[in-house]
């Protein structure tokens, strides 16, 4: 039996991932800003803890995992899930935005697991999975500040795979595509402050129009989503990517073709760059 904790979990994606986990026979902490919000098969019972907590808080992080440890021993599984979406060209998003969502899908994301790291190095195991997106390997019009901090969670989760190596603790970053959840509501997705008019019917604004016409018609399924986030995690050896959804799939495709163009254009004179005594 393993103790899941697992961020935003209210609803969504984290909350599926939390009745996988259960489905499973596992211990789970739903990490929540407000429990008197979950669904009522989430209240706590034997096998669910939950705790108040906004990950942006660094201060209440220590509080809610040392919780979790005294009510079950310890924490086998970290999801870093909660996140919100910022939607908007570059140039509309003001400072304070861009900080804000990044403090949250970073930020939170860096202190959750800094908190979590010691009981795991001690106990010399633990799986981190981090929720990053299909938006975190290809950057695209109109979600720009969105993937820089999937960029960044994807980033994080590669370099920890190999920090964390020696201590047995293991990283994963899941990246799926669009899922039918609310995420495309205003409490997960924030429209940039500003408009600026020029973008109109230019592929930035073409993403803000699209996402405010989508919601709860996406192609992915977040409790299919959930159980193979849930089946991957009990393996004994974790991907460094999970790739889910395929609109993720295809969209990967694209990116290594993209890849391939490039390097093979400059690959010679990119090469001929380094020193001549190198060799």
């Amino acid at each position: 039996m393993a103790t899941w904790f697992i961020t935003g979990a209210s609803r969504g994606l984290g909350a599926e991932i939390a009745r996988a986990a259960l489905k499973g026979g596992d211990n789970v902490v739903v990490a929540v800003r407000n429990p008197g919000r979950l669904p009522g098969d989430l209240q706590t019972c034997d096998q669910v803890l939950a705790v108040a907590l906004d990950v942006t808080d660094s201060g209440a992080i220590p509080a809610a995992v040392q919780a979790a440890t005294d009510r079950f021993g310890g924490i086998d599984v970290l999801v870093n899930n909660a996140g919100r979406g910022l939607l908007g060209a570059l140039e509309e998003i003001g400072d304070d935005e861009a900080r804000s969502l990044f403090d949250l899908n970073v930020f939170g994301l860096i202190n959750m697991t800094r908190a979590v790291l010691p009981g795991m190095r001690r106990q010399g195991s633990g799986k981190i999975v981090n929720i990053g997106s299909r938006s975190g390997f290809e950057g695209e019009p109109g979600v720009s500040m969105y993937s820089a901090s999937k960029f960044a969670v994807a980033g994080i989760s590669e370099a920890l795979a190999a920090e964390m190596s020696p201590f047995g603790i293991q990283s994963m970053v899941v990246e799926p595509g669009v899922l039918r959840t609310d995420f495309l509501d205003a409490s997960s997705l924030s429209l940039a402050r500003e408009r600026i008019a020029d973008y109109d019917g230019t592929p930035a604004h073409v993403t803000l129009d699209w996402a405010q016409d989508a919601n709860h018609t996406q192609l992915g399924d977040p409790v299919k989503s959930a159980a193979l986030i849930y089946e991957v995690t009990g393996q004994t050896v974790l991907p460094r990517h999970l790739y889910l959804g395929p609109d993720t799939i295809d969209r990967l495709q694209v990116k290594l073709e993209q890849i391939h163009h490039d390097l093979n254009a400059w690959r010679d004179k990119s090469a001929a760059t380094a020193h001549d005594d190198a060799a």
